[in-house]
Formats: C-alpha cells, structure tokens, sequence
C-alpha cells in the first residue's frame, strides 16, 4: 500500500488512484458540513493490492485532518471501520450502513 498514490479529485469529488489506464475511486459528498462517503470502487486489474483500503484509511485521515464527522454509506467503508476502530470517532452514528 505505500507505493499508492492517492489524489483528491475536488471537481468530481472522489478520491482516487490512477494505475495502468484505470481509475479506482472513493466517491464522496459533503452533507451537512460534513462528509459522506459514498461508494468505492476498483476495476477487476487494480483489485488484490490493498488500493480500496488504501482509500479508505485516506479518507477517514482526511476527515480527521479537516474536522468532518463521516457519514458512511460505502459498504466497504464500514467493513473497513470495523477492522480499524480507531477511526470509529470520526462517524457519525445516524449515518453508518
């Protein structure tokens, strides 16, 4: 995972990784002054190399940085709250598939 490279793309407002000619994405909105996390997804070539948790974990480190409580609708997002509960501070629990 250190060798990702993550960019926030605030036109389409998703966080992505760019590899081989594909695109894996976070999609997010912000809501209520805070963020939601919408949906990951990663093209079958990119899969097997950690890149959904990879951003994942920078989206959870970047609402911390910022102050945003996170409301998760990503699936995968809350599979990954649950195997990294230290992020759990930072959900908004009205908000958590």
């Amino acid at each position: 995972m250190d060798n990702i490279t993550i960019i926030n793309n605030t036109e389409q407002q998703q966080f992505e990784v760019n590899m081989q000619d594909q695109s894996a994405t976070l999609v997010y909105r912000f809501y209520k002054g805070n963020i939601a996390l919408m949906h990951t997804e990663v093209p079958a070539a990119l899969g097997n190399r950690g890149i959904a948790s990879a951003l994942a974990k920078y989206a959870l480190e970047w609402a911390k940085e910022h102050n945003k409580k996170v409301m998760v609708y990503c699936p995968f997002v809350a599979s990954y709250l649950k195997r990294h509960p230290e992020y759990n501070f930072l959900v908004d629990k009205n908000y958590l598939k």
